[in-house]
């Protein structure tokens, strides 16, 4: 019985499902291995793992449902890690039907696989923090209301989880919705802060500080986070086998996935320049259309029930990143 990763040649997929096969797990990884950033890191992730004879890659588009069933009805299933979507809030400014189409069609096709498979036992998939918009109470607590989203991408992490309330509900379907905050560590984007401010840093040009530097993010280190995905995925939410139609019961739930420890954007640049040996030059620039100036995890919920414990603070988190920065660009 195997474990599907969507997203697999992502920055979090990859780690999932590397973490998964080193405890000896049969893992299909799906991914489009589309360019929304440069497909060779995708592909030097997937080479990181592609060798275990316990990993098989599909590069699929499960935002189309016929290719994605025929891809997946050859094997034999137990749960899903769907990480696979359209990320970034500023691009979802000018790419709207992008989101669409991978973060609402895509989430619906998988729950719609998954709701038909024999002894299928959990889908854990990815929301946002940007689901709280712009919430001035902090720090962010799963309890709250989050019906003002900000960015088109954090609506369609919203509707997500909505639907994903409505298939439990109907369905029976266990699902766990996680809610990351600021990831960052070995392997990450090239369209987060980290990466380009350790790139322009280190090519002597301006980085880009947004509301003036006026920022404060929950920081959350790669390792952190796919220590919770995994404590979620072996822990499925209990159904009674009841359905109420007056409130719910559904065996669904939503949690924060953070550091617990939210770090002013400018402390996090002091970090990062301490750990090049280099002072950066800033292009203090006004807050964008879709973010928020402020982002902080309540992670309470998940440390009660899973025993979930962020370790890595931005002091050893930033240096591990820089380090594997300069390898894979062979930087000395």
């Amino acid at each position: 019985m195997a474990i599907v990763v969507t997203g697999a040649a992502g920055f979090i997929g990859f780690n999932v499902a590397r973490l998964l096969l080193e405890r000896g797990e049969e893992v299909i990884g799906i991914d489009n291995l589309n360019d929304y950033y440069d497909v060779n890191l995708k592909k030097a992730r997937l080479a990181e793992i592609e060798n275990n004879p316990n990993f098989t890659f599909l590069k699929v588009d499960f935002s189309d449902f016929d290719s994605l069933k025929q891809a997946l009805d050859q094997h034999k299933i137990k749960k899903v890690v769907h990480l696979g979507a359209q990320a970034g809030v500023r691009y979802s400014l000018t790419n709207p039907f992008v989101y669409i189409q991978s973060n609402l069609v895509g989430h619906v096709n998988i729950m719609e696989y998954c709701r038909h498979l024999d002894d299928f036992d959990h889908l854990v998939y990815a929301s946002s923090s940007s689901v709280y918009g712009g919430n001035k109470n902090m720090p962010f607590s799963v309890d709250d209301r989050v019906d003002n989203p900000v960015s088109l991408y954090a609506a369609t992490k919203k509707s997500d989880e909505l639907m994903s309330q409505s298939y439990s509900h109907l369905f029976r379907l266990p699902q766990t919705g996680l809610r990351f905050f600021t990831v960052y560590g070995p392997w990450g984007r090239p369209d987060m802060a980290m990466w380009i401010f350790t790139k322009n840093i280190l090519e002597g040009k301006p980085i880009p500080v947004f509301n003036h530097g006026d920022m404060l993010r929950d920081f959350t280190y790669i390792e952190d986070i796919i220590d919770g995905i995994v404590r979620c995925l072996d822990n499925p939410p209990k159904d009674d086998g009841t359905m109420h139609t007056i409130g719910s019961n559904a065996p669904h739930r939503v949690y924060n996935i953070g550091n617990n420890n939210t770090v002013k954007l400018l402390d996090m640049i002091k970090v990062l320049e301490d750990a090049l040996g280099h002072k950066a030059e800033m292009d203090l620039l006004p807050i964008q259309p879709g973010d928020v100036r402020e982002t902080a995890a309540d992670i309470s919920a998940i440390q009660n029930d899973l025993g979930f414990e962020p370790k890595t603070k931005i002091e050893e988190g930033i240096p591990k990143f820089i380090h594997w920065y300069k390898q894979y660009h062979k930087i000395n």
